[in-house]
């Protein structure tokens, strides 16, 4: 599988980004109803993102494209 393939943007990109975008929403849905978990949930929603960007920094520099 390259990084080029749609099925590889999928797994790699678009799914885990919505979980991290999923974990952020909720947090700040939490924050808006004055409960101090919800900042864990936008913390742990930026470093899922963080993950997620890495890794396609990772697979796209260090894959070779064939």
């Amino acid at each position: 599988m390259s990084p080029n393939d749609p099925q590889f943007l999928y797994m790699i990109l678009i799914l885990p980004t919505l979980f991290g975008l999923t974990l952020m929403g909720e947090g700040l849905n939490k924050v808006l109803k004055s409960e101090t978990q919800g900042w864990l949930s936008i913390v742990f929603g930026l470093l899922f993102i963080g993950v997620v960007i890495f890794a396609f920094i990772f697979f796209s520099r260090y894959l070779p494209a064939k």
